[in-house]
């Protein structure tokens, strides 16, 4: 190979000129040879890809009709199990994921076996609107007739059953949505209830804390008095109202005007909701007074009233005002002066209407 930096006249073959202020273009080497597929010559071999492009659009319908048999037939109420909810998500998954799969690769395989895989190439022209839609309408009809769909009967068949049956379950999840939540998500257990404040105890047992109980820089995970009895909607209670507990140097504490009763002795109650997209704020920081939410890492400084300080989360975490009552134990003076967890749409018009 020739040096071509100092103007040799060897040259590589790569490379080629001539004349001294003339270079030689490279020719166009055109398109590739069309090299057959088995399907082109052995019509077994087509029909085998027939059948089996089908036979992935039958399991995109069979993935469709696991997730309807599914959705219907398991009924989630109120008093459902951890492990009924657990086997619905489940088979809904494995019905969603066979159906969107079936029809993606049947679609891929027909395309990769059966359709015509010709190179072409056309030079541009100049635009002329009649010709081009005349031109137009002739692609979209030899697409047609090259996708083979008017001479293959079963790709056709169950191609246009995956496609009707794959919105079903779309249409069906829009009956989760349900009635209109009113206020229902501005209000949570711990609000009073005959005059009798609630109890805060501990997440899962339901045992009552003592103010004594709780030491500086432990942390305690809290439900309300009485969530452990509830025979309906036990969930939902407990999506709302679940605490986090902690107890600090009174000092470090900055409480704003109107909330200096709101703790005792140092001992502060707040949303364990994550105001971002309501994921549970389970990581407290002890030297620091930060809790973190382990979703988007929002953290939030305790010092400050849960001030958010970091992570994408517009709002510090609702806090529960607390007392102790005769017998020591920690009660909830009232409910939550806000809507807790992240925002929604009527959120503004609930937290009016809990401080009126």
């Amino acid at each position: 190979m020739g040096n071509h930096s100092d103007g040799s006249p060897n040259h590589s073959g790569t490379v080629a000129t001539a004349g001294q202020n003339e270079v030689e273009r490279f020719q166009d080497p055109g398109i590739p040879p069309h090299r057959l597929r088995l399907a082109d010559t052995d019509p077994k071999a087509a029909k085998r890809a027939e059948r089996q492009v089908a036979l992935l659009f039958g399991i995109s319908v069979v993935g469709t009709l696991i997730f309807l048999v599914t959705y219907f037939a398991i009924d989630l109420g109120d008093d459902s199990s951890i492990a009924t909810i657990r086997l619905q998500n489940a088979l809904l998954g494995i019905g969603t994921a066979f159906a969107m799969l079936g029809i993606g690769t049947g679609i891929v395989h027909w395309a990769k076996a059966l359709m015509p895989d010709h190179e072409v190439s056309e030079e541009r022209h100049a635009i002329r609107y009649e010709e081009d839609r005349q031109a137009a309408v002739r692609i979209v009809d030899d697409i047609v007739e090259e996708t083979g769909i008017k001479r293959r009967p079963l790709i056709r068949n169950t191609l246009l059953g995956a496609v009707a049956l794959a919105p079903l379950p779309a249409i069906a999840i829009f009956g989760d949505l349900g009635p209109r939540p009113d206020d229902k998500l501005a209000h949570t257990m711990w609000a009073p209830q005959d005059g009798k404040r609630k109890r805060l105890t501990r997440d899962p047992d339901g045992t009552p804390i003592k103010a004594s109980d709780v030491t500086i820089g432990s942390a305690f995970h809290v439900i309300p008095e009485g969530l452990n009895e509830l025979q309906e909607g036990k969930l939902n209670e407990k999506a709302k109202a679940v605490v986090l507990l902690m107890r600090l140097d009174p000092a470090s504490l900055n409480p704003s005007k109107g909330r200096e009763e709101w703790g005792y002795n140092g001992i502060v109650a707040y949303s364990k909701i994550c105001t971002h997209v309501g994921c549970p704020v389970a990581l407290y920081e002890q030297q620091t007074h930060h809790l973190l939410c382990p979703c988007h890492q929002s953290t939030f400084d305790l010092t400050q009233e849960c001030k958010v300080i970091f992570g994408p989360a517009s709002r510090p975490l609702p806090q529960l005002p607390i007392a102790v009552d005769d017998e020591g134990y920690l009660v909830a003076t009232s409910d939550f002066h806000e809507p807790v967890g992240p925002s929604y749409w009527e959120r503004d018009s609930h937290e009016r209407s809990v401080n009126s």
